[in-house]
């Protein structure tokens, strides 16, 4: 699988290439501005970018801005941001496509390797991988939007983790209830949420975009 990586800090970029290498990423291109990353993602076409908000010259969002112009090029192209804090404009421009594997993930994240090579696996997959304090401040703006305001506590719950990237099975055991509970918690979700029929995987995309996208 090949990774396109931007991080101005070399310490961290280069952590970042020699994890990806030991679970056998290939490192296409790994950069250090907003101009390189630009051309290397278009340019390349790897399987997932893996890139940090904010990179030379500006320091601001030129890392995601890149990532935005890219996939205007490349629809669908799978995008990880890596960014220091919680920043929910940042996570709502990413999504305002709808299209492609997307994750937004705090640094500190990094550090867990497991964690971060699930995130990275499942945002190439077409999935989705955002952090929980993401999530957590999204739940708290969106209670009153509809119609995610119709979701129960509960509910709410499951969308958040689905969020995360969980599977049915993970939010089971994590909020010990059964499998066929958490079925019955999506259904919900995706009729409240106006979610045509066609394969769940899609569906749970979806939800997941509607639900950030009201931030």
């Amino acid at each position: 699988m090949r990774v396109v990586l931007a991080e101005d800090l070399f310490l961290l970029r280069d952590g970042l290439v020699r994890l990806l290498e030991a679970y056998d990423f290939e490192i296409a291109a790994a950069v250090d501005n907003g101009p390189e990353l630009q051309r290397a993602l278009v340019e390349l076409r790897p399987d997932v970018a893996v890139v940090d908000v904010r990179l030379p010259p500006s320091f601001t969002d030129e890392g995601l801005q890149a990532a935005l112009h890219a996939r205007r090029e490349i629809p669908g192209l799978p995008v990880l941001v890596l960014s220091q804090h919680v920043e929910q404009l940042y996570a709502r421009e990413l999504l305002a496509d709808g299209s492609g594997g997307v994750g937004y993930l705090l640094k500190d994240r990094v550090f867990d390797a497991d964690q971060f090579i699930d995130a990275v696996r499942r945002v190439a997959g077409g999935g989705t991988a955002m952090d929980p304090q993401v999530i957590s401040q999204l739940l708290a703006r969106n209670v009153r939007n509809e119609p995610l305001g119709q979701l129960t506590p509960r509910e709410s719950e499951v969308m958040a983790l689905m969020a995360e990237g969980r599977s049915n099975v993970a939010i089971a055991e994590r909020l010990v209830v059964t499998e066929r509970a958490v079925a019955k918690h999506t259904s919900n979700i995706f009729a409240k949420l106006d979610l045509p029929l066609s394969d769940d995987d899609n569906r749970r995309v979806l939800a997941v975009l509607a639900y950030l996208d009201r931030s």
